[in-house]
């Protein structure tokens, strides 16, 4: 569809409009062009975040608040674009959350998706729906809908996260629901490494059926993802846009390991240039390992370890690595491919 101007306002026409609005009615040729239109258009802007500033505000408030009055003691990336609409992307949320040694994030559930990805700290652990796992970083950790999961820090330094979370997209549908748990920290009931020892072999029990969307396995160490990369990395087959990028899966059925959400590591190499690309799902970067620069839309923005970035929908991003680099992403990919919206342009790769 090509851009068509609008209908010329005239003075009856104003008057029909005015009267049909007392109605609740109103004109569709007044707005279509900013309803439908010819290419994605969105308040979400590029934008970076530098950790080592993020952290330095984090750690203050965690002066200023603990992880139990808080609930979750947490600062939000929010994107210029979208100021106080705690969203990162126009359909996604995410933030840095802290919990200090010590200290218990309490227990409750949603029906939002969370992910965690640990950028700082050792030793602390997450508990999902009776299971828990220790976190390090790099590692990814999934919280499904409707999952009791608490929080807890036995180390003796402080352990900080991404969180990212569908919450636009589920505020958009009016579907959320939240409870708390009447203990700070639910009873484990499944041994340590559970999950992975069942799902996380290439087997599962004989009988076995999906309970829900999200991956059964709920923590992708960060240990064995980097091997993976490596291994392929002696194939030396570079995508020209991506370098070398995966997917993190469901073993259930090899979909995206979350419902809404789909997680990415990727590696690239020292010497990459990455040709030019765009799609329709904007992505949240958080940067693993490595030094380098990305341009996006036009802006240039030079990150380092544990650096947070945001390309929005249908805006050209090139990743110029200064040193081997590997970068953790997440986008709504997954739901727009289910409605079959998801489109992607590769330039001249």
């Amino acid at each position: 569809m090509d851009e068509h101007p609008p209908a010329a306002e005239t003075p009856e026409r104003t008057a029909f409009y005015k009267k049909i609005a007392e109605r609740n009615l109103a004109p569709l040729w007044s707005v279509l062009g900013d309803l439908v239109t010819p290419e994605p258009k969105s308040p979400c802007v590029p934008h970076y975040w530098n950790y080592e500033e993020a952290k330095a505000f984090l750690l203050e408030a965690g002066g200023l608040i603990s992880a139990k009055e808080a609930e979750r003691r947490v600062l939000i990336f929010e994107n210029p674009g979208m100021p106080g609409e705690s969203k990162i992307t126009t359909s996604l949320y995410a933030g840095l959350q802290l919990v200090l040694p010590g200290e218990v994030a309490p227990a409750h559930r949603h029906s939002q998706s969370a992910l965690r990805f640990v950028l700082d700290g050792s030793g602390a652990h997450t508990a999902v729906d009776g299971e828990r796992t220790l976190m390090e970083v790099g590692d990814f950790v999934i919280t499904p809908p409707w999952a009791w999961h608490d929080h807890g820090n036995t180390s003796d330094e402080p352990m900080i996260w991404l969180d990212g979370l569908d919450i636009p997209m589920v505020s958009f549908y009016d579907a959320s629901f939240a409870e708390m748990h009447p203990n700070d920290e639910q009873d484990v009931t499944r041994k340590h490494g559970d999950s992975p020892a069942r799902y996380g072999a290439n087997m599962a029990p004989i009988d076995h059926r999906p309970s829900g969307a999200a991956s059964p396995i709920f923590n992708y160490p960060y240990t064995r993802t980097r091997e993976a990369l490596e291994t392929m990395r002696a194939q030396d087959e570079w995508d020209p846009c991506h370098g070398l990028k995966m997917r993190y899966i469901n073993p259930n059925d090899g979909g995206y390991a979350m419902p809404t959400i789909a997680t990415f590591m990727q590696l690239l190499p020292k010497g990459f240039a990455a040709a030019a690309y765009r799609s329709t799902d904007a992505c949240v970067y958080a940067v693993v390992e490595g030094s380098g620069q990305s341009t996006v839309d036009g802006q240039t923005f030079t990150w380092g370890p544990k650096d947070v970035f945001v390309v929005p929908s249908w805006k050209w991003v090139t990743h110029t690595p200064a040193e081997d680099a590997v970068l953790f992403s997440f986008s709504d990919r997954v739901a727009q491919e289910k409605l079959g919206l998801w489109r992607e342009d590769r330039g001249n790769a």
